[in-house]
């Protein structure tokens, strides 16, 4: 009985998990009759509604495999026909068959970036492939591990850039930072994620975000860290403008502690990198916390004085914050985040974001051309030394920038200057309403005495 020959279907994008090849010898090329299954595969490529749906009618397997154990199904997922794929499930098609390589149609449709047909399989029940954290002896399932279950989205809401969710775990509200689905096939995402894991386990401070756990063990995997609903910074300025002097200097200081506490880690500091106020939330004290580690860093090495792993400025929220080093490809240190951090403060009391008017791919041109923005409001919203240090902090020359330690050291000193003056004035309007109300009541003494005398 004759048989017809296996073929490999190598129309249209091929399989995510697929080894590059070039064409192959198996293709379909020149066969007289062209097997109906190998054309259900050929239309799905097309897009050919009518023509799929034809074949489905006359009995054509729509779960058949090529030589590479490839479906209409895969095809479908590759070149994000959504109608294509829902009309082959409709006829039949297995939801989650794998290739030769292990890959689904879901998998495909993520590499590819298809959303659509995302949505569409997961409605139909497709699983994702296992997490690329995922372990195989239990034993090695880190002890910071959530369960994803117990992580409740029904009230759900966006926060911070997007990036984030409130959700309930343990009875308790907490911020989640999902990893999205590109991360099982991009290698370096894979890796960013497990360097900031690496980083949230070893920071423990009043003024850093708080990590409470991560699911690594299943997809979508995920960040858990404590929520902290008044917002951030950028919503804050957004909101108020410019802030009073003295709430300036104490958020300042608040950012200062943090971020010394980040540098002078042992034995590896860490660089934040991406220092700007989204990436400052306010807790329920008043106070501020630095977060958000997505591209931070720990300065490896017996010498770790400088370090050259550039930034995306593609990837990064905002660009008017970024050191001039950073931005022309030159090696950097803990300094970078100084530069971010005299910024912020300037912010803080101009009320409007680093050079304003100008396109925010053009700033840091600004910087590395030894611009700054200007100092615009009055001179009572600079005490004595805080315009100094601002300018210290944004020096051309990094090594010129004082450590967030010494920063520390002379934001309090400026903090506790203005207190003390502003207790001096007060003291004395305190002590002339006293001795007004004083007198007050000897007259009324005195004249209740002479009254009772008549």
């Amino acid at each position: 009985m004759d048989t017809k020959r296996q073929v490999r279907f190598t129309l249209g994008k091929q399989s995510s998990m697929a080894p590059d090849r070039g064409l192959d010898s198996d293709s379909d090329d020149g066969l007289e009759e062209i097997d109906p299954r190998v054309r259900l595969m050929f239309f799905a490529s097309e897009g050919d509604l009518e023509g799929i749906k034809k074949l489905l009618d006359s009995g054509t397997d729509a779960n058949f495999k090529d030589i590479d154990n490839r479906t209409a199904l895969h095809v479908a997922a590759c070149q994000g026909f959504s109608d294509v794929a829902e009309l082959l499930l409709k006829g039949g098609a297995e939801v989650d068959p794998q290739d030769k390589w292990g890959s689904t149609p879901l998998a495909d449709a993520i590499h590819y970036k298809h959303h659509g047909v995302v949505k569409l399989l997961e409605k139909h029940g497709a699983k994702h492939l296992m997490a690329p954290m995922h372990v195989n002896n239990a034993r090695e399932i880190p002890e910071y591990e959530i369960d994803a279950k117990e992580l409740d989205f029904t009230n759900s809401v966006d926060i911070t850039k997007g990036t984030f969710a409130v959700a309930s775990w343990r009875g308790t509200q907490v911020a989640v930072k999902k990893l999205g689905d590109e991360l099982f096939t991009d290698e370096d995402k894979v890796t960013a994620f497990r360097d900031e894991l690496e980083l949230l386990q070893k920071i423990r401070h009043p003024n850093v975000v708080q990590f409470l756990g991560a699911v690594t063990q299943s997809s979508p995997m995920m960040i858990v860290t404590e929520l902290l609903p008044k917002g951030d910074l950028k919503e804050c300025l957004k909101r108020k403008g410019a802030l009073k002097t003295l709430t300036a200097l104490k958020y300042a200081m608040d950012i200062a502690r943090g971020m010394s506490y980040l540098h002078e880690i042992k034995p590896e500091p860490i660089i934040h990198r991406d220092l700007e106020p989204s990436n400052i939330l306010l807790d329920d004290s008043g106070h501020l916390k630095v977060a958000d580690f997505g591209v931070s860093e720990l300065l490896k090495g017996t010498n770790a004085a400088n370090h050259k792993k550039l930034m995306n400025y593609q990837h990064t929220t905002s660009r008017r914050y970024v050191a001039p080093e950073v931005f022309r490809n030159e090696d950097y240190d803990t300094k970078v985040d100084v530069f971010s951090f005299a910024l912020i403060v300037q912010e803080m009391i101009e009320g409007c974001q680093p050079f304003v008017a100008k396109d925010e791919k053009d700033v840091p041109k600004l910087y590395a051309a030894n611009e700054r923005p200007p100092f615009n409001a009055s001179s009572k919203s600079y005490p004595h030394g805080l315009k100094e240090l601002i300018k210290e902090c944004w020096h051309e020359n990094p090594s010129k920038r004082p450590s967030f330690r010494q920063i520390i050291v002379r934001l309090e000193s400026i903090y506790n200057s203005i207190n003390h003056k502003q207790r001096w004035m007060i003291q004395p309007l305190k002590c002339f309403g006293l001795a007004r109300m004083c007198k007050g009541d000897d007259l009324d003494t005195s004249s209740r005495n002479r009254s009772s005398r008549i």
